[in-house]
């Protein structure tokens, strides 16, 4: 089993419930492919470096989990197609 991160950018346009519900989403993929959670570190409301699709702010979330090597190609493929996911980032963290 590898150790990943993932890293998240939520449009801020959604209200609390909305934000949540977006992040949950991110973590079920993670989990309906074997992966598990370790941690979940949330950021918060950040400014953007950059303007993405005319925001300057948005939620920043940093996810931990432990799964096999091909578990980051299927999440990618489908956080991809997820509106309310600005950026993302998936890293392999060596032991």
């Amino acid at each position: 089993m590898n150790q990943y991160e993932l890293g998240v950018i939520i449009t801020t346009k959604l209200d609390d419930e909305g934000q949540k519900a977006e992040l949950e989403r991110v973590k079920e993929l993670i989990t309906r492919f074997g992966g598990t959670i370790d941690k979940v570190d949330d950021w918060g409301r950040r400014k953007l470096a950059y303007p993405i699709q005319k925001q300057n702010d948005g939620i920043y979330s940093f996810i931990t989990f432990s799964s096999e090597s091909n578990v980051p190609i299927e999440i990618t493929a489908r956080i991809r197609i997820l509106e309310n996911v600005l950026r993302f980032m998936i890293i392999n963290i060596e032991k």
